[in-house]
């Protein structure tokens, strides 16, 4: 079988033998992008990247140096501080602190500073831990008043400042300290106050941490078993004492435990136990002489002897039972009981 030779097929073969050139151009396949034109026309999209990508200036990054020797500066030498010892405070032999009791500083105690105390304390009536708080930083500070004399009319600011640390010490949210520049009605700014403040904090050497009588009571009341009533009818007797500078020195819980003997007795609720002896730590002899100064405090309040009744229209409220108005304390046991104290000034 013969084999045939086929002519090679041109794609031009008509064009070939005619001698015509031919028209069409080489089949060339150009990428197009995706999102362009969709047509027959020649993109020069990549060309023209390139060409911009040549003449861009790259940014030459500085090279970093090894021969540079960083200057260190000289550190200052520092002298070892020296701790010096300080000697341990001798414990006081008296049983009682009679430090605060000084003669000398019953005139700086000033009637007007008292009223002011007692005043303020009517807004926050309900906590009285407040009230016994800042009183007894006002006497401590006193203390302090010979050695660096206040005059007369700062005797207010050291108030209001004993009643804002009291606040800040006991309380959980204090209140503002413009709030005190209202109660005394912008007599004293609130950077007086604060200089005042740091003052009595120097002096005092920050130790605020004081128990207060009515911890002591609570423990008394407890313990002997008491209603609402004497509780706090104790607590009337022990505010009391506040304003009675004679009463200063004697320790917390002995004044506790005296209020709660005296409310017992004028009730005529028993008399002091064993028990109650053992849980107060004094006996009925022991607290005799600061109950005859609570009675001696009854019967000035009652028969208008002194003008801070502050404290005795705090408890004539319904709220408090109207502890004050009860007619045992104007009985003549409460009178006999004052008698030896009613004749000294």
């Amino acid at each position: 079988m013969a084999l045939l030779r086929r002519p090679t097929v041109s794609t031009d073969l008509e064009n070939i033998d005619t001698g015509v050139n031919s028209k069409a151009k080489s089949h060339v396949t150009l990428r197009r992008a995706v999102l362009e034109e969709i047509g027959n026309r020649v993109t020069t999209r990549a060309t023209q990247v390139a060409k911009k990508a040549q003449n861009t200036k790259v940014p030459v990054l500085p090279t970093k140096t090894t021969n540079v020797n960083k200057q260190v500066k000289p550190t200052a030498s520092v002298k070892p501080v020296q701790m010096k010892m300080l000697a341990p405070k001798a414990p006081s032999p008296t049983p009682e602190d009679i430090s605060m009791k000084e003669e000398n500083l019953c005139q700086a105690f000033s009637d007007a500073l008292l009223c002011k105390i007692e005043d303020i304390d009517n807004e926050d009536w309900e906590n009285p831990q407040l009230c016994s708080d800042y009183v007894k930083d006002i006497y401590q500070y006193l203390r302090q008043l010979e050695v660096q004399p206040v005059s007369r009319k700062k005797l207010q600011l050291v108030g209001i400042t004993a009643l804002l640390l009291a606040s800040k010490y006991e309380e959980m949210f204090s209140p503002n300290i413009e709030d005190f520049v209202y109660i005394t009605d912008n007599a004293y700014t609130s950077s007086q106050i604060r200089e005042m403040e740091t003052l009595i904090l120097k002096e005092l050497k920050f130790e605020l941490g004081r128990p207060l009588p009515l911890h002591f009571l609570r423990r008394a009341s407890k313990a002997g078993e008491v209603d609402v009533e004497q509780h706090t009818l104790a607590k009337y007797l022990m505010e009391l004492t506040l304003i009675d500078y004679d009463m200063v020195h004697y320790h917390p819980s002995k004044v506790a435990a005296a209020a709660s003997c005296l409310s017992q007795k004028v009730l005529g609720q028993g008399k002091w136990n064993l028990k109650q002896q053992y849980y107060t730590g004094y006996t009925e002899n022991e607290v005799l002489e600061v109950m005859q100064h609570m009675a001696k405090n009854i019967v000035k309040v009652n028969e208008n002897l002194t003008k801070f009744i502050a404290i005795k229209n705090k408890y004539a409220s319904s709220k408090l039972l109207k502890i004050s108005t009860l007619p045992q304390l104007n009985s003549k046991a409460i009178r006999e009981l004052a008698s030896p104290l009613m004749g000294q000034p």
